[in-house]
């Protein structure tokens, strides 16, 4: 990296907050992206460790004027490449933006910095007595400002909804360097457009996101798991569509292929209580009251065996629901030697049959193993494509084009929560037209006249 930059970096944030060692920089050009997935990585960067909003706004009119390519980072655990450097970069560690500053008991809320991780949220509720974040995508490094612009769903969006849900304001700085503020703690606001939810899930190319205010929700005093098995699919997502014609709406719903779950019991040695049927259904549920649990649990099974449910299993104690929740957040280490891509499609409930039943004729026509686990609650179904040591089939992509092809017969989207990245950009056509498609171009060109911020993402 050119000296200069790095003097001039340094001059904005200080000596002790430029890395430029190869080695050491290296880590942040990545994230968790497959290996065969992943764009080709350019180390040719310099990090940067800013400690405010105004530092960031020095380094991007720096950067702008100089027309030098910037890349926002977060805790990197994004799966589609939006994070990975392809070109001579400054990269942006929002790390040292690690605050919770306000919690805010009247409008249920809390104010944070954009470095500050999902387990500092955790470990910060955990402490309360009545109120908790409920967004939960996973890998407790993720940062907030990563999952702010990659919209982090997980398994309770079935209740709770996606990030974009849970954003009520953010401070954000944009490509030429300007400090803006968006929304608040409002319940109505029908000033202006959008501008919140369009940074929202917009991947990092839109602006740098460095504060937010975001929602909280009460806690349940009472938890539960319930397993239900079925032989068939179709009767599987049967069953959750009666549930939500039934009123209740448990706070996780996921779908597990039983071979996978099976598979992911056995890696870690524990064993998975159901071992008839091909498909589970992995309930979380919770209530204020211990009778309103039960109420709930006897509703949900009386609904599974109306749809052919061939077993189900209630979680009481502590330690079978940690076994169950162990096992399930197993499956992606289990098969990680193997995979290939996690295409995550999000499908309407109505065509999810058609969807499961086109993706076993995918993985018939192609002889190559798809699992299917997902969070059927939201129709957000992650789609493993797995062979011998993780390498692409010679047909891959004829397979992943049909599968994406599919997707758009069900009137899907290609990403539920991973996002596009660097990873997806051509499969765009699957879903939008070129005029949308231009479109988010323009708004790109808007906030981002020079095209430095995050490049070749997202679109």
């Amino acid at each position: 990296m050119n000296e200069q930059i790095i003097k001039s970096m340094q001059e904005i944030v200080g000596e002790d907050w430029v890395v430029y060692d190869l080695e050491k920089v290296s880590s942040y050009c990545e994230d968790e992206t497959e290996k065969e997935m992943k764009p080709e990585v350019c180390r040719d960067c310099i990090v940067v460790k800013p400690s405010d909003a105004n530092e960031i706004s020095e380094i991007m009119k720096y950067a702008n004027n100089e027309k030098l390519t910037v890349v926002a980072r977060g805790g990197g655990t994004g799966l589609s490449g939006a994070a990975v450097t392809i070109m001579p970069s400054i990269i942006i560690s929002m790390e040292k933006l690690n605050k919770i500053t306000e919690v805010d008991e009247t409008n249920l809320t809390f104010d944070c910095e954009a470095g500050v991780t999902l387990l500092d949220i955790v470990e910060k509720f955990k402490q309360h007595d009545s109120l908790y974040f409920p967004i939960h995508p996973g890998d407790e490094g993720a940062q907030v400002g990563g999952m702010i612009v990659m919209n982090a769903g997980g398994v309770r969006a079935v209740r709770y909804g996606v990030m974009r849900d849970q954003v009520k304001a953010l401070e954000v700085v944009l490509p030429t360097g300007e400090i803006i503020h968006v929304g608040g703690k409002l319940i109505k606001n029908n000033a202006g457009l959008d501008l919140k939810n369009l940074i929202i899930g917009s991947e990092g190319i839109l602006g740098i996101v460095t504060k937010a205010t975001l929602a909280l929700k009460p806690k349940d005093k009472y938890t539960g798991s319930l397993l239900v098995s079925f032989n068939d699919e179709k009767d599987a997502v049967d069953a959750v569509t009666q549930i939500f014609k039934s009123g209740i709406r448990p706070l996780a719903i996921e779908y597990m292929e039983k071979a996978s779950i099976l598979r992911a019991a056995s890696d870690i040695g524990l064993t998975w209580p159901s071992s008839v049927g091909n498909v589970d259904l992995y309930f979380i549920v919770s209530e204020r009251k211990e009778d309103d649990l039960y109420e709930m649990y006897e509703t949900i099974v009386g609904i599974c065996e109306e749809c052919n449910a061939v077993e189900s299993f209630v979680a009481e104690s502590t330690k079978d629901q940690r076994t169950l929740l162990e096992i399930r957040s197993h499956v992606y280490p289990s098969m990680h030697d193997n995979l290939v891509d996690a295409i995550d499609a999000s499908i309407p409930m109505s065509n999810l049959p058609k969807y499961m039943q086109g993706i076993s004729k995918i993985s018939k026509k192609y002889k190559i193993e798809i699992s299917t686990i997902g969070h059927i609650g939201d129709g957000n179904m992650h789609n493993s494509i797995l062979n011998d040591s993780a390498k692409k089939p010679d047909n891959y992509e004829d397979l992943v084009n049909e599968i994406f092809q599919l997707v758009a017969d069900c009137k899907g989207s290609i990403s539920g929560e991973h996002g596009v990245g660097k990873v997806r950009n051509e499969k765009l056509k699957f879903q939008f037209t070129s005029t949308e498609i231009n479109l988010m171009k323009e708004i790109k060109k808007v906030f981002d006249p020079n095209n430095i911020l995050n490049p070749g993402t997202a679109l």
